[in-house]
C-alpha cells in the first residue's frame, strides 16, 4: 500500500474482516442431519455458490424500516430453500421452517465465524493513526451485533449495510452514502474488499482508491 494516509477507510465484511470456521455446505448438512436429512456438503456448497450468485441482491429499495428483518429474514430463507431444492426434497425434513429459523438465529451468533488474526492488527493501527473507519456491506442486519460479540464494533464510526439502505455494491450510491456519513471526499478514502466486482471495482469506480483481498 502507499503511505499516504487516507481519511476514511471502507472495509468490507464477510471474507475480509470475518470469515466462517467451515464451509456454508458442512453447516447447513451438519443442521440438515438433526432434521432427518443426510445430504453431501460438497453438492451444497456448490448449489449455494449457484444460487448466490444468481440471487437478487441483499437490498430492498423504498422497504420501510419496520419491514427489514422480515424481508432479511424472507431472502435468506428463499435462498436456503433453493439450494437445498437443488440436491434433496424439502418434504424430507422434518419440520423445514424450524429448521431454517434455527440455521439463521445460528449465523448471527459468532460461534460460526472468526476473525482474521490480520484485521485486529491493522485496526489498532488505523486507529492509533485517527484514521476514520466504516464498513460497507451486502450483508443485512445480524452484521451489527455480530460485530459487537466479535470485539469489532467500537473501531467503526459506520456501517452502511445493504439490506438497510436499499442498495448493494457495486452500486455506486452505496459508497457515495457511506463516503456522506464521514464527511469524506472519495479520493480521501480507501476502500478493501475481497470481490473483484463489488469491491474492487465498485469503490475505483466512485474515485475512492481500492484494494483488492485475497484470502
Amino acid at each position: 500500500m502507499t503511505r499516504e494516509r487516507p481519511q476514511t477507510i471502507f472495509l468490507d465484511a464477510v471474507g475480509t474482516i470475518i470469515g466462517l470456521k467451515e464451509s456454508v455446505g458442512s453447516i447447513y448438512s451438519s443442521f440438515a442431519k438433526a432434521y432427518g436429512v443426510t445430504v453431501d456438503p460438497i453438492l451444497i456448497d456448490q448449489a449455494f455458490r449457484s444460487n448466490f450468485g444468481k440471487s437478487r441482491p441483499l437490498a430492498f429499495a423504498d422497504a420501510q424500516i419496520e419491514e427489514i428483518n422480515y424481508l432479511e429474514f424472507s431472502w435468506w430463507k428463499n435462498l436456503v430453500s433453493s439450494c437445498f431444492t437443488t440436491v434433496v426434497e424439502i418434504e424430507q425434513f422434518s419440520d423445514w421452517d424450524i429448521f431454517f429459523a434455527e440455521l439463521y438465529q445460528y449465523f448471527a451468533t459468532v460461534e460460526p465465524w472468526i476473525v482474521y488474526p490480520d484485521v485486529p492488527i491493522a485496526l489498532e493501527q488505523w486507529y492509533f493513526q485517527k484514521i476514520q473507519l466504516g464498513v460497507i456491506s451486502n450483508f443485512d442486519s445480524r452484521l451489527e451485533p455480530l460485530l459487537e460479540d466479535l470485539g469489532l464494533r467500537d473501531y467503526f464510526q459506520s456501517l452502511t449495510i445493504s439490506s438497510q439502505v436499499g442498495i448493494a455494491k457495486p452500486n455506486p450510491e452505496i459508497f457515495k452514502l457511506a463516503l456522506a456519513k464521514h464527511n469524506c471526499q472519495p479520493q480521501n478514502a480507501w476502500h478493501i474488499g475481497d470481490s473483484q466486482k463489488d469491491d474492487y471495482q465498485g469503490a475505483s469506480g466512485v474515485g475512492i482508491k481500492a484494494f483488492l483481498l485475497k484470502r
